[in-house]
């Protein structure tokens, strides 16, 4: 059963089994790695042909509309890693020819299809974001930190899954980092005991734009739950320090100083040599990780001048859907911690015309043809 603030009375302790694992561990093994094969490959061009043929929509596909005969028995046991195992996975070889922005959308939207539900990232619903830099945007808002090419600290998403297609790396820099939560969650029990309760403690974070009505400005959650000997961890700094209040505002000063002290722990923790994991993402790797578990960052880069090689990655955030799901289900109902279902859209449409262009975050297609 997950334990939460109102449910844990024992001392928080470590994490064991498959979730644990440490960045040089796991380095040099491959069996967090599936490589396309010749057939696979095959597959997926005919697929992309299918769903094109059937004039399938990126919202409305389905996975009869993007069929994989031999392949959709590597994405179930991807599927089982990330809900049982190290909670990341990593497909290589997506052929070149289907890395154009059409067709990657496509291939991105149809292998999501066999792992969960597209959920969306955007208060107007976008399901598939470009994650590129958006370079400086006149009279507008400064980018998001994703559409530029700084680095980006360790976080997790607001989705259950997240899947990364590198279609272009940058020139240099660019290194994906992961880290695991139950190792994180560990090292602050081990050096810093006295501030391990208050991973379990509620933190509030800044809702993502375009809330509900009614909807309340922050999120009131803890870093850690347990699920069994899983950890399901919800951290981003910059929606812990961009809220106006926190958790314990009113309290003390030494509270509030607790609470920065082990945010900065967590993330010193999860870049450190002992723990991280670095990935050169190559055109035609797709990245999927589960957010409960694992964190991840990115390095600062610098791209090419030309527009044609930037660095260009596609992005998809999914809900797993416990209804379908055969890991979940055999597992129990507590098995699974509380589903993230992305950024919650605005009730209000407007034309698309009528909306300031979101920089990198590219226009979802109706149609994949």
């Amino acid at each position: 059963m997950a334990e939460t603030p109102g449910t844990r009375t024992a001392p928080p302790r470590p994490f064991t089994g498959p979730a644990l694992w440490y960045g040089p561990d796991v380095a040099d093994r491959d069996d967090w790695m599936v490589r396309l094969s010749a057939e696979h490959r095959k597959e997926l061009r005919t697929a992309v042909h299918t769903a094109r043929g059937r004039g399938a929509t990126l919202l409305r596909m389905t996975v009869a509309d993007f069929p994989l005969p031999t392949l959709a028995a590597e994405l179930e046991r991807a599927a089982a890693a990330l809900a049982e195992g190290r909670g990341f996975v990593l497909l290589r070889g997506v052929p070149g020819d289907l890395l154009g922005e059409a067709e990657a959308s496509i291939v991105l939207r149809g292998i999501s299809q066999y792992l969960g539900r597209p959920v969306p990232q955007t208060s107007d619903g976008r399901i598939l974001c470009h994650i590129r830099d958006a370079g400086p945007v006149p009279d507008g808002p400064v980018s998001p930190m994703p559409l530029t090419r700084a680095a980006l600290p360790f976080h997790t998403a607001e989705s259950d899954l997240l899947g990364l297609l590198c279609l272009r790396p940058a020139r240099s820099g660019d290194r994906t980092l992961l880290a695991g939560a139950a190792a994180v969650h560990n090292a602050v029990l081990d050096t810093r005991p006295d501030l391990a309760g208050r991973l379990y403690a509620s933190h509030l974070f800044d809702r993502h734009e375009g809330r509900a009505p009614g909807e309340e400005a922050y999120l009131a959650s803890p870093l850690v739950t347990r699920h069994g000997d899983r950890p399901s961890m919800r951290y981003d700094r910059a929606r812990l320090t961009g809220a106006a209040h926190t958790a314990r505002d009113g309290g003390p000063d030494d509270a509030r100083a607790a609470d920065r002290a082990l945010y900065d722990l967590i993330e010193t923790t999860a870049a450190s040599p002992a723990v991280r994991l670095e990935l050169d993402l190559q055109p035609g790797d797709l990245l999927l990780l589960d957010n409960h578990v694992v964190l991840h960052a990115r390095s600062a880069y610098e791209d090419f001048d030309a527009p044609e090689r930037r660095r260009h990655l596609l992005r998809m955030w999914l809900a797993r859907d416990e209804d379908t799901d055969t890991t979940v289900r055999s597992a129990g109902p507590n098995f699974r911690p509380v589903p993230r279902t992305g950024v919650t859209p605005s009730d209000v449409i407007r034309p698309r015309s009528l909306r300031r262009a979101r920089p990198g975050c590219g226009v979802m297609p109706l149609r994949t043809h």
